[in-house]
């Protein structure tokens, strides 16, 4: 399943992209993030990957993201691995103006086993939903300073 999302974020793309590879922010705007390791390669830059942990309704899992494009200011590119689903993310960012950016992030969601497969095919508004809760997350979190972990 491929498909495309695009948001407005009113800030100028230096800030926009200084504010989305921060590791540290990703707590911020990823509902459920409780951490990250480093496993291979320069943070942020082409090849590397991290293993991303969450917990969400009590269940604990985690992914891997590996990066396979950055281009900053105008594209980042990753792709993310877990049990039963490969999901390239292709993300591009265009100024605006001198105040806002575009962010259009192009999704492909690969199901690698037979349950993911059929998730996919009964419910696939919840991969598109998931994804474009996170770009709102990022931008309250970007433009207002308001986290999804309520603890921070």
């Amino acid at each position: 399943m491929t498909f495309t999302t695009e948001i407005h974020i009113h800030l100028d793309l230096a800030t926009f992209t200084d504010i989305l590879v921060n590791a540290k922010n990703l707590k911020h705007w990823q509902l459920g993030l409780t951490d990250y390791d480093h496993i291979y390669g320069t943070p942020g830059k082409t090849g590397s990957k991290i293993r991303l942990h969450y917990t969400l309704d009590k269940k604990k899992f985690f992914l891997i993201q590996t990066v396979s494009k950055n281009e900053l200011p105008q594209e980042f590119h990753i792709a993310y691995e877990s049990n039963g689903l490969y999901s390239i993310q292709e993300n591009h960012f265009k100024a605006i103006s001198d105040s806002e950016t575009l962010w259009t992030s192009k999704n492909e969601i690969i199901p690698t086993n037979f349950k993911m497969r059929m998730m996919l095919l009964i419910m696939p508004s919840t991969y598109k939903n998931q994804i474009k809760t996170y770009l709102n997350d990022f931008k309250n979190f970007a433009e207002n300073g308001i986290s999804v972990n309520h603890k921070s």
